[in-house]
């Protein structure tokens, strides 16, 4: 078997009849790649020749099977002959074809060296003369029920390439540096996943085949998953089967997935992503997220997405407890000690917020991602949404500032409008403060917190009618005034 050509350049007169079967052997409206790739080649190479067939009627379709996997289409021709084409898995056709041990290496030779250069490859094979293994030709009325009641020979290969995205290998290198395990499922031979694989940078390891997962029982094959990172010929019903071995084994579990034979797996996932460009209907309601770009990239950086709205998470709700700590104190103060008036009134509070609100929906949220977030290990999925570390350092913060505000507040020398004045200037500059604390200090909206926080004030105190109805002291303050 020798190659067909030169990409671009037509096809030879020898190879018509290798395409012409390879598209009898596709749907006419096809959803798989493959199909549509030889679609593709035949309209460009074969045009509306001999080699086209719109007019022949459909006899029969012999669809894959477990045990073979091969997709079969008969087809009667104007003189009522059977004309069956056939097109699949090398291996599935060289049994289907009964080859002998010669012919057979030869065919499976030929197969692993394109398979080699990461193409996926297909047998095409014909059922001999249209007829029947045993017997005579029978009446295009009369299809056998089985696709093994014919005599096939096989006819040639299609080496199919499907180049690897040019980012992929550089998405896989970040997505193991972030922790993160990446599998590679495919319906390939294992050489052809073989040399995908070593060109995505997932190392070198061994092939798992569906027929190998098929005789595994669950502790063996827990055991395989442990080193496995590919796995080829896989089955929709074995895909599942893998995710829910990776579930038990206490793994949090993302699948990809475009086809209708990846629902069963999108779904039982912890978080199924279908790709949403060339993806089934099918694919993406049975997933979680549906990615615009059909890119392992993309999907990468929704990882990183998601670890950056968690970081911001983090800071937002330690910024929120540590501020309202010495707010809550106040509060209480005149509960605790009945003659002790109220420091904060609603109005101060409702003011304070319009620094607490903004940091947390504004500044927070537009924080960048930390330059270390994509190589630290995922957090665990039974993590509380409040690390030790963030409770810690809330409590840190709060507590001081508490105890500060509640020293203002029972200065025992100052007036009330005078101590009032105090705690609220502290909180109102604290909450600037603790925003660039708290958030990225070499961002812009962080380091603008704190002057944004001192103008606010700045501006309460300078407008007299302001300054009196919050009941504040004038600058400078009246140390010294006497007591309420």
């Amino acid at each position: 078997m020798g190659p067909c050509g030169t990409r671009g350049s037509p096809l030879e007169e020898a190879w018509h009849r290798l395409l012409e079967l390879a598209l009898l052997a596709s749907r006419p409206d096809p959803v798989d790649a493959m199909e549509v790739a030889i679609q593709r080649l035949a309209a460009e190479q074969l045009g509306e020749g001999e080699h086209r067939h719109p007019d022949w009627p459909l006899a029969h379709e012999y669809p894959l099977l477990p045990d073979l996997l091969v997709f079969s289409r008969l087809w009667s021709d104007p003189a009522g002959r059977w004309r069956l084409a056939a097109k699949g898995a090398p291996e599935a056709i060289a049994d289907l074809c009964h080859l002998a041990d010669g012919p057979r290496a030869e065919l499976l030779g030929a197969a692993a060296a394109l398979a080699a250069e990461g193409l996926r490859v297909l047998a095409v094979a014909t059922g001999l003369e249209g007829t029947p293994l045993h017997g005579e030709p029978l009446p295009p009325a009369q299809p056998p029920d089985s696709v093994h009641a014919f005599a096939f020979a096989p006819v040639g290969l299609v080496g199919l390439a499907d180049p690897l995205r040019p980012e992929v290998p550089a998405a896989i290198a970040r997505a193991r540096a972030a922790g993160l395990r990446v599998l590679m499922i495919t319906g390939d031979g294992a050489v052809t996943a073989r040399a995908i694989a070593a060109q995505a940078g997932l190392g070198d390891g061994p092939v798992l085949s569906g027929p190998e997962l098929e005789a595994f029982s669950a502790e063996e094959l827990a055991q395989r998953l442990v080193g496995t990172s590919v796995f080829a010929r896989v089955r929709p019903e074995q895909k599942l089967r893998l995710v829910r071995a990776l579930q038990a084994s206490g793994a949090v579990v993302a699948m990809t997935g475009d086809g209708i034979n990846d629902a069963p797996a999108l779904r039982a996932a912890d978080i199924g992503v279908a790709m949403g460009g060339r993806g089934t209907a099918v694919a993406r309601e049975a997933a979680d997220l549906v990615l615009l770009h059909d890119s392992f990239a993309s999907l990468v950086e929704a990882v990183a997405l998601g670890r950056r709205i968690d970081a911001n998470l983090q800071r937002a709700l330690g910024y929120t407890l540590a501020i309202h700590l010495p707010i809550v104190a106040l509060s209480l103060l005149p509960l605790l000690l009945p003659h002790q008036p109220l420091i904060l009134l609603p109005v101060h509070i409702a003011l304070l917020h319009l620094v607490i609100d903004p940091a947390c929906t504004v500044v927070f949220e537009a924080l960048p991602a930390r330059p270390e977030s994509m190589g630290q290990p995922p957090r665990a999925p039974d993590a509380p949404l409040l690390g030790a570390r963030t409770w810690r350092r809330a409590l840190l913060q709060g507590g001081l500032l508490s105890l500060a505000a509640l020293a203002l507040a029972l200065w025992p020398s100052l007036a009330v409008d005078g101590r009032r004045s105090l705690v609220f200037a502290l909180l109102l500059l604290a909450g600037g403060g603790l925003v660039a604390w708290n958030g990225d200090r070499r961002h812009r909206l962080s380091r603008l917190a704190f002057p944004l926080s001192l103008l606010l004030w700045l501006g309460l105190m300078a407008v007299p009618p302001l300054r009196e109805l919050l009941r504040l002291a004038p600058l400078p303050l009246p140390w010294g005034q006497g007591q309420s």
